[in-house]
């Protein structure tokens, strides 16, 4: 006896070939009915022998295609669609259901191994074609600019499809049915090249030849992709990185590369399967990994650094390219430092003028601009750095729902946002460093976008403690809406708990540069006793003054200036190189720590101000063994001090004797800490074996912070580990395993960066926790 089902099928389903999954799906089963995308997801009726019926469902799941991600499948019978059941059809979108966020949208994913295969096939129409794509890959998020997700609703809307690409388009047994992307050379966009002027130079094929001439020429070239603006040059020519970084006004920070392959990735580094994994996987991320001695790129790609971020090509455009140059390439951010990357062609020729030799552009224009990601293998699970292309705009599933839409604005550094509307987190694209007007305004369109996307209007909105982000000050500037502050370092402890579907509670590790905190003292080195919804400080690392302020994160040699004057006062030891280096201004800053640290709780001093900072310890030792006196990017001092202590291996790297002081909050001894590296340094150490004891004795410190914590907790056994430290993978990988060898069950960040970018996503799960108690 026939049956007739309504199935609404929920989550990243359009655009990615679910329809026309389904249609041949129920068409080889006997089946008729209809299917059709709309606000919600999309909407199949179906009608059929309750044997083919029950197939149809259970393959509905099993086998839908590669991109979909189908969050929820909910079924009523006895309900006929729209006209007569007779065969099974594809109808046009429409409105339908009840609104409210339900359609999403896939990330931007890498070109799939079938349009690669036409792509290099000289006997195919797209042979040599940077913009092949299909349902299966090929830009997303980039590109729509409203739901439901079709054509007219993307920035290829002015491009008209020529016949052969229309009937593929039309024909649910073709791989580019419904693709709204698909395109090819006689009607889809094309390449051109200009000067930095904006004058032609060449197009189509020639343009991208003309690119590989100027590569190998040594220089730059600034290059359109799918979510912004690049910035090229070739690896191997000390020349032309040496001019990109100097124009780009990138003192020291690492540019990533791209490789055209794994054979090439593997000459430049030593990749465990974990790296090729992430390497190789459909959201081609930026892969931090080892280096290999000799490594043939220009010592300016990475300077002072064991590692190499590596990438492998994402699109047509990026293969070609790759390709034909025959060996890695810089690829960087097409940006000024401090700036958000370039997306349309006017702003790149304006602010990139000064940094490229030429323009490869397209005539497909970017709505929504999103760097790349970055991500790393830590304690061998992968851990992402920087969320953003071929992530976002991906929900993170939480626990429960919010019973209101709330927006998390996030920090300062590390930008990001999160709109909650129900169960789904969407975070945004990373967004920068949140300090000057043009990123401020690339962080309010982008919320603008995600409300009308996902059309959800937030009635909460949920902020940073310290006053002067000015993430919290637009907070602040919104109206008709409830505000709700969260401590920083809860939002880390919240984010890592939320990933997890953990609502707590746990033990929280909080380790990261500086953060408000709930004293009006800044905190940086936290230990927390926390579930979504609150939490108690039980611990945190020792005080220490910040000599100059923001000045004392820029010049890390301050911070260490502080800790000598906090150990040896006037009785400086014989043999210490930075204070020589720095005897001009040594009275002064040592005069302002002391100010701070007499200070301390009883009064804040804003040329000092005291932080309880785990990022500004390890600054401090950066400068005393690295010699990294200033930082040209944010942690570089404790990013170098990561790879000297990498170096030293495990002979002679106990760690060193410490006592915690206190009752609640306990005390980490930071200062015990760097009095020990100083004497071991004076008493002939070898710096590299000093940094590695320093980084087994801050883990050994967090260890003796849990168990202390389990006492105070009741025997609590669950540990959130997270904040913009952990991204030492050294220092990772020892607490990790001090912990489970201590029985405690250890979560860290998924899905999230367990640094700044995370914060937003804290404070959303943070705030919808309190909405539920309170109701």
């Amino acid at each position: 006896m026939a049956s007739r089902l309504a199935v609404r099928a929920r989550g990243v389903v359009q655009g990615v070939g679910f329809r026309p999954f389904v249609h041949n799906l129920a068409v080889e089963l006997g089946l008729s009915g209809s299917v059709r995308n709309d606000a919600e997801g999309v909407l199949i009726y179906v009608q059929g022998e309750a044997v083919p019926l029950g197939e149809f469902m259970r393959r509905l799941l099993a086998d839908a295609p590669p991109l979909a991600e189908i969050e929820a499948i909910e079924v009523s019978t006895g309900q006929a669609g729209p006209g007569e059941l007779n065969g099974f059809h594809i109808l046009a979108s429409g409105g339908g259901g009840t609104g409210g966020g339900g359609t999403l949208i896939s990330p931007d994913t890498a070109t799939c191994e079938e349009c690669l295969g036409e792509l290099f096939d000289p006997s195919d129409r797209r042979y040599g074609y940077p913009f092949v794509n299909c349902t299966n890959c090929g830009p997303r998020f980039t590109i729509v600019t409203s739901t439901p997700y079709d054509r007219p609703n993307t920035t290829m809307a002015a491009f008209e499809m020529c016949p052969a690409c229309r009937a593929e388009y039309d024909d649910p047994a073709d791989r580019r049915y419904h693709a709204q992307p698909t395109c090819c050379p006689e009607c889809g966009p094309r390449l051109s090249l200009v000067d930095a002027a904006g004058h032609p130079l060449a197009g189509g094929s020639d343009a991208l030849e003309d690119v590989v001439q100027m590569l190998w020429s040594d220089k730059v070239v600034a290059v359109k992709g799918l979510g912004g603006f690049h910035l090229a040059a070739l690896a191997s020519s000390d020349l032309a990185v040496g001019n990109l970084r100097s124009r780009k006004h990138r003192e020291d920070k690492p540019f990533a590369l791209m490789v055209a392959d794994l054979v090439q990735a593997g000459r430049l580094c030593t990749l465990s399967e974990a790296e090729v994994e992430l390497l190789v996987s459909p959201e081609r991320p930026i892969v931090l990994a080892e280096r290999r001695a000799g490594a043939t790129c220009a010592a300016a790609v990475a300077p002072a650094s064991a590692t190499l971020g590596l990438m492998l090509p994402y699109s047509g455009l990026h293969h070609l390219l790759a390709g034909r140059l025959g060996e890695p390439f810089v690829l960087t951010s097409g940006n000024v430092s401090d700036e958000p990357i370039a997306y349309t062609d006017e702003d790149a020729l304006s602010r990139l003028g000064g940094i490229a030799d030429a323009f490869l552009l397209h005539d497909r224009p970017i709505h929504m601009r999103t760097d790349d990601s970055v991500a790393r293998i830590v304690a061998g699970r992968p851990v992402l750095l920087r969320r953003s292309r071929g992530f976002v705009p991906r929900p993170v599933h939480m626990g429960a729902s919010s019973p209101v839409p709330v927006l998390g604005v996030g920090a300062e550094l590390k930008s990001t946002f999160c709109l909650l509307e129900g169960d789904r987190a969407f975070v945004s694209h990373h967004i920068g460093d949140l300090e000057n007007y043009p990123t401020l305004r690339s962080f309010e369109e982008g919320i603008e976008h995600f409300c009308r996307l996902f059309e959800a209007e937030p009635s909460v909105v949920a902020h940073d403690l310290h006053p002067e982000y000015l993430s919290t000050k637009y907070a602040l500037g919104r109206s008709g809406v409830e505000l709700v502050a969260v401590q920083h370092h809860h939002a880390h402890v919240a984010a890592c708990l939320a990933t997890n579907g953990h609502d707590g509670p746990a033990i929280g590790v909080a380790f990261d540069g500086l953060g408000m905190g709930d004293d009006a003292t800044l905190w940086g080195g936290e230990i927390l006793v926390a579930d979504l919804a609150g939490y108690r400080r039980i611990g945190r690392l020792e005080h220490m003054a910040l000599p100059g302020g923001p000045a004392a994160v820029r010049q890390p040699w301050r911070m260490a200036a502080a800790y000598l004057d906090a150990v040896y006062g006037d009785d400086l030891p014989a043999g210490l190189a930075l204070p020589l280096r720095h005897a001009d201004q040594w009275a002064p800053v040592v005069s302002l720590a002391r100010m701070g640290r007499s200070a301390d709780r009883s009064g804040m001093v804003p040329a000092a101000p005291v932080a309880s900072s785990a990022g500004r310890l390890f600054d401090a030792l950066g400068a005393l063994l690295c010699e990294r006196d200033v930082a040209g990017y944010e942690g570089q001092a404790a990013i170098e001090l990561e790879t000297l202590a990498a170096a030293a291996g495990i002979e002679g790297a106990e760690p060193y004797t410490f006592a915690i002081t206190g009752s609640e909050p306990f005390v980490l001894p930071g200062t015990g800490l760097f009095a020990s590296a100083v004497t071991d340094l004076l008493t002939g150490a070898p710096p590299a074996v000093v940094a590695r004891r320093a980084h087994a004795t801050m883990a050994s410190m967090v260890v003796a912070a849990c168990e202390r914590g389990r006492v105070l907790a009741g025997g609590l056994d669950v540990v959130a580990v997270c904040g913009g430290v952990f991204q030492n993978a050294l220092l990772s990988r020892l607490v990790l395993d001090g912990l489970e060898a201590r029985g405690f069950r250890v979560l860290t960040s998924k899905a999230v960066p367990p640094n700044d970018g995370g914060i937003s996503l804290g404070q959303v799960a943070v705030a919808a926790a309190r909405l539920r108690l309170r109701r």
